[in-house]
């Protein structure tokens, strides 16, 4: 019987209405409860907010600095963001949504019972970042830095990893929907490779993945 692997899904990139204008502070600002829209974000400062059920749609945010964010269960919809710096953000029940995040720097963020949908993560630095009960829906991980990132108990459909480096990356009672792919990726010491029954593994890092897993289930090689 021959296997017919899937084809990739298409990715819906953001659509913006109209041109977005500037953004200001304070008018402009993630606070608790504000709908943002149309609006340009450029080289602003916003390290430390705190804002829940915020709602943020057809927006583009570029060098922003976001680090130290906490967000809680907040919409983001149609949003570019580039070489922004979400360090150590704290991001619960968070959704994003038909968005592009591009060179931006997510190290040791946290983005816990997120939802991501339709959304592009390239270039980015994506290091120790925890993603643990998240849900991927139609994502690709493009040549990302995503060394020790925890995707423990999340939930995988239609997401790819294009070219990533996913070292000691964390995926025990992660959910593999079909779809899921990895392509040219570095796979060593990545914890909970037998939950990753059902992914698509190409190129060298398929090896990798085999000697993660056969570490898991206790075979010693000796030379």
């Amino acid at each position: 019987m021959t296997h017919v692997v899937p084809r990739p899904k298409k990715l819906l990139t953001p659509r913006f209405q109209g041109a977005l204008r500037p953004a200001e502070l304070p008018d402009d600002d993630l606070e608790d409860d504000a709908t943002i829209k149309g609006r340009h974000y450029s080289r602003l400062n916003l390290v430390g907010r705190s804002g829940e059920a915020v709602e943020v749609e057809q927006c583009a945010f570029e060098n922003v600095r976001f680090t130290g964010m906490h967000l809680v269960r907040s919409v983001l919809a149609h949003v570019t963001f580039e070489t922004c710096d979400f360090a150590t953000v704290r991001a619960q029940d968070v959704s994003i949504l038909r968005s592009t995040v591009t060179g931006c720097r997510l190290t040791g963020s946290s983005w816990s019972n997120g939802s991501f949908q339709d959304v592009l993560f390239e270039g980015s630095r994506t290091d120790s970042a925890l993603f643990r009960y998240a849900k991927f829906k139609t994502v690709i991980f493009r040549e990302c830095n995503l060394s020790q990132a925890d995707f423990q108990f999340a939930e995988l459909r239609d997401v790819r990893f294009e070219k990533c480096d996913l070292t000691g990356a964390q995926f025990a009672n992660v959910v593999v929907q079909p779809g899921v792919r990895f392509e040219g990726c570095t796979l060593i010491d990545v914890g909970g490779a037998a939950h990753l029954k059902g992914a698509t593994v190409q190129g060298p890092g398929g090896m990798e993945l085999a000697l993660s897993l056969a570490r898991e289930t206790g075979i010693l090689f000796e030379s």
